[in-house]
């Protein structure tokens, strides 16, 4: 195992390439800096066979061009703090299946399942669309010191309420659409972020993208992108250009209203978009305010 004191990409792909690396844990933004580095195919990193990503959701479009690369495999996993933090993984190695755009079954001794969002004791069918709930021995018994807010989230017969907003394919394979409390309402219908997303990473000046509601005094919300620009295509393409690519892959509704081109997103110290930011910046109302990282009174037990 190579430990790196910090994500820096320069020395992840030395690394790579002097210990012959075999497998790669990381979040989607680490992948996206290495797909995107200039000098990227100076460096050998075919001994990669696996990759895992966490943390948030990973574009397929990164998926593949990562793919291509190496010549591995990178998956998609999932879980959270509440969960230790691991509840579901695509699996990996021969004669397995990746599903694209699957967080793939959930871990042994771990059971999942989809329940509606304003009822949780109403299990969900196969496709459908609802909150994703989790129960297992790696599952926190509550938040500490923290009655009300463990009640939030958990049943009285242990299932953890995630706030993730997923559904199942016939052969138990787990898909994240979108985070519960992301989700834009425009005119009352539901666009989540990342169906957005998805769409704008294939476009090829996007380096970057991330996706959030913004007032609207007419339709409620509108939906709002922020994009980092691939260096080669800055000051090259405009606000309407990304709108019109947008609007020939989704709903008229679903299309961003706005385009903001910034140098970077906001993120946490391992990568994750702090979509709370860009809401802030826009106005938008974010509920109470949470920390980036768990004060020393609160947390899983």
């Amino acid at each position: 195992m190579v430990l790196l004191p910090r994500f820096e990409v320069e020395a992840v792909m030395k690394a790579i390439q002097k210990e012959k690396i075999t497998s790669f844990c990381g979040v989607p933004t680490m992948y996206i800096a290495v797909i995107n580095h200039p000098d990227v195919r100076k460096f050998s990193l075919r001994t990669v066979r696996g990759c895992i990503s966490g943390g948030a959701a990973l574009p397929t479009a990164v998926s593949k061009a990562l793919g291509e690369l190496t010549g591995g495999t990178l998956v998609e996993g999932y879980g959270l703090s509440e969960a230790s933090p691991v509840t579901h993984c695509n699996p990996m190695g021969e004669g397995t299946e990746v599903r694209e755009g699957s967080i793939g079954v959930p871990i042994p001794f771990t059971d999942a399942e989809v329940v509606d969002m304003d009822d949780y004791t109403k299990k969900l069918a196969v496709g459908e669309i609802g909150e994703l709930a989790v129960k297992g021995p790696q599952v926190m018994l509550g938040y500490w010191n923290n009655l009300a807010e463990t009640e939030n989230v958990m049943t009285k017969d242990g299932w953890l309420l995630t706030g993730d907003i997923a559904k199942m394919d016939a052969d138990g394979y787990f898909y994240i659409v979108d985070r519960k409390k992301d989700m834009i309402d425009v005119s009352g219908l539901k666009v989540y972020p990342r169906e957005v997303e998805e769409l704008l990473f294939t476009h090829p000046a996007v380096k970057e993208a991330a996706v959030v509601g913004m007032p609207d005094s007419y339709r409620g919300e509108a939906v709002h992108a922020y994009i980092v620009l691939r260096p080669e295509r800055k000051g090259k393409v405009t606000e309407e250009e990304i709108i019109q690519f947008c609007r020939t892959g989704l709903a008229t509704y679903k299309a961003p209203r706005k385009v903001t081109f910034v140098d970077e997103l906001p993120k946490t110290l391992i990568g994750k978009v702090l979509r709370r930011r860009l809401r802030e910046a826009d106005g938008a109302p974010t509920g109470p305010a949470k920390p980036e990282k768990d004060p020393p009174t609160t947390g899983a037990q």
